[in-house]
């Protein structure tokens, strides 16, 4: 374990949320220390770690002191600048680098980066103006859906164009910023690969779930997935693997994918631990997060095998946290809360895992 971080050292997390805090849990169990560093006043991250400083991250005094503290630096989001990143980096480890984060930040980016490595895609045009969106439309079709190049997630800066008349109006409901146009892609099933590189370049990926959205918002992970799923599980953790090497990255990487007769379509990558891993603290022999600080800090990876006959990671959005004592009253069945404060719609309160075991 050359170069590994021993127990007792300390590990900075950009980033405030539900994220950061089981990134913070699982370090503990492993012996390590934690700063979060975030803006956010309900900091929820902060709960668990050992320390936080709340301030914006673009201060150079304020990221000096994280990197006087710690021994290396995670992210728990991918929308954190890379100035900030290069700035923490010319001092102290940050796993995964600012090249995971320049490539899953910009979409016409991604889907080229994975396009070069072989993966397919849907089709897709870089938008910039309202001509090129009729351009775009005109080449690619409709129905399809407009997404900003940037700051998109669980949905959002997405407009969906039933036909072309309907252009002038995502145009300005994305703010005219820049975008990519894509085209529908059919499919049977949605699902991810989630990918854990280790400071040696140890590669290991979890079985793939099969993830249910509902108004493009994770709802349901569900293991073993199905055979439309099954089936493309070699190739579509083949690709991600190259993904991880390509850009040198240590950690956890998660690839998004659609399940098509032609095989697994590439949709979307995220840099870090997601939401589509929950199912890992209890459902897999090493959770994302363990497997993520193991990485980050040099530690050989844990297994990725199931725990179970049968895994069920279901997202409790909103006032569904409510549920909470009917949830602890079932057997085989493990809460998560997140410690946030107001429920509202469309946000994430915590998850329930449920394992069978036989």
């Amino acid at each position: 374990m050359s170069g590994a971080l021993p127990p007792g050292s300390t590990i900075g997390i950009l980033g405030g949320g539900q994220l950061g805090r089981m990134i913070a849990v699982a370090a503990a169990q492993l012996g390590y220390r934690t700063h979060v560093l975030a803006p956010d006043e309900e900091s929820i991250a902060a709960q668990t770690a050992s320390s936080f400083t709340r301030a914006d991250y673009h201060s150079h005094i304020v990221l000096d002191e994280l990197a006087s503290h710690a021994d290396v630096i995670t992210y728990e989001f991918e929308n954190v600048a890379l100035a900030p990143v290069a700035h923490l980096a010319s001092k102290v480890p940050v796993r995964p680098g600012a090249r995971s984060l320049e490539i899953a930040q910009d979409r016409a980016n991604e889907k080229a980066f994975v396009a070069e490595l072989g993966g397919r895609t849907a089709p897709w045009a870089l938008v910039t103006t309202r001509d090129e969106l009729h351009a775009a439309i005109a080449r690619i079709g409709a129905p399809s859906i407009l997404k900003t190049l940037r700051l998109g997630y669980d949905g959002k800066g997405q407009v969906r164009l039933h036909d072309a008349s309907e252009a002038e109006a995502a145009w300005a409901a994305i703010g005219e910023r820049p975008a990519i146009l894509e085209g529908f892609v059919t499919f049977s099933h949605e699902f991810s690969i989630i990918t854990v590189r280790g400071l040696d370049g140890t590669l290991a990926s979890y079985p793939p779930p099969w993830n249910e959205h509902k108004d493009g918002i994770l709802a349901r992970s569900t293991l073993p997935a199905p055979a439309e799923i099954a089936r493309h599980w070699t190739e579509a953790a083949a690709l991600s693997g190259r993904v991880a090497e390509a850009l040198g990255h240590i950690g956890v990487l998660t690839c998004e994918f659609f399940a098509t007769e032609d095989g697994p379509v590439f949709n979307e990558m995220a840099p870090r631990v997601h939401n589509s891993g929950h199912w890992t603290i209890e459902g897999a022999e090493t959770s994302q997060f363990e497997n993520h600080v193991r990485a980050i800090c040099g530690l050989p990876l844990g297994s990725t095998a199931l725990a179970g006959t049968h895994v069920e990671m279901e997202n409790l959005i909103g006032d569904e946290a409510n549920r909470w004592p009917e949830l602890l009253a079932e057997p085989g069945t493990h809460l998560h809360l997140y410690g946030k404060g107001q429920a509202r719609p469309g946000r994430k309160m915590g998850h329930v895992t449920r394992v069978k075991r036989g």
